[in-house]
């Protein structure tokens, strides 16, 4: 089945499947970092691991995964009034597209 354009089903399956087993792989290689929450997008089969932690320890866990992950330079995106930060990281791990975001409360703000 053809969906939008030259892209099939098949396509986006052969994707998803190629992310989770980057994935397994990324778990498999890490199992000392504490758990986020991962999600495979249904368009490119891209990875994003979202980190839920606990606010005060946000940063550190998101510094943890960027770096045993080897992705590329943090974006650091203040809120409007400076507080929420948004942090982003993201890179390329054997052909498949993998970010890392994590919301962080830096002034002293009770965690949501």
């Amino acid at each position: 089945m053809v969906t939008g354009g030259w892209i099939t089903q098949a396509d986006r399956a052969r994707w998803q499947q190629e992310a989770t087993a980057g994935l397994a792989a990324i778990l498999e290689a890490n199992p000392e970092l504490p758990v986020i929450a991962w999600t495979v997008t249904a368009s490119g089969g891209a990875l994003s691991g979202q980190v839920l932690a606990p606010a005060a320890g946000r940063r550190e866990l998101f510094a943890q995964w960027q770096q045993a992950l080897g992705l590329g330079e943090v974006t650091e995106t203040p809120s409007a009034v400076g507080i929420p930060v948004y942090l982003h990281a993201r890179g390329v791990l054997g052909g498949v597209t993998v970010s890392v975001t994590a919301t962080v409360f830096d002034g002293g703000e009770d965690s949501r």
